[in-house]
């Protein structure tokens, strides 16, 4: 997988680095099938915003974390996307189950 991090009007930090790095192997312990994921995060004034995209096959999961700070905001980003990676497992997997039971009946 690769995981591209970067910033708007802030500094990646090995420290932030590193603790998305951790983080982020949680969604990939979920889900082997991803492509590649990009991390954006933003400082706005006293917003801290982390944005995740997640490419996995057919389909680009998105998801956004807004706190006052920093680590709570990708605390939250990890949070969803570990959230829609399940559900993006489910789905696959019930339709590939479903198809065969479709055609014996």
């Amino acid at each position: 997988m690769n995981l591209s991090i970067s910033g708007h009007h802030i500094d990646i930090t090995p420290a932030l680095r590193s603790y998305i790095e951790t983080k982020m192997e949680r969604v990939m312990r979920h889900c082997d099938q991803v492509i590649d994921a990009s991390v954006v995060l933003t400082l706005e004034k006293l917003r801290h915003r982390a944005e995740a995209v997640l490419r996995v096959p057919n389909k680009e999961i998105c998801v956004v974390g807004d706190q006052e700070d920093m680590y709570a905001a990708i605390d939250e980003m990890i949070d969803k996307l570990d959230r829609q990676v399940l559900k993006y497992k489910e789905r696959a997997f019930d339709h590939q189950h479903a198809s065969p039971k479709r055609a014996a009946g």
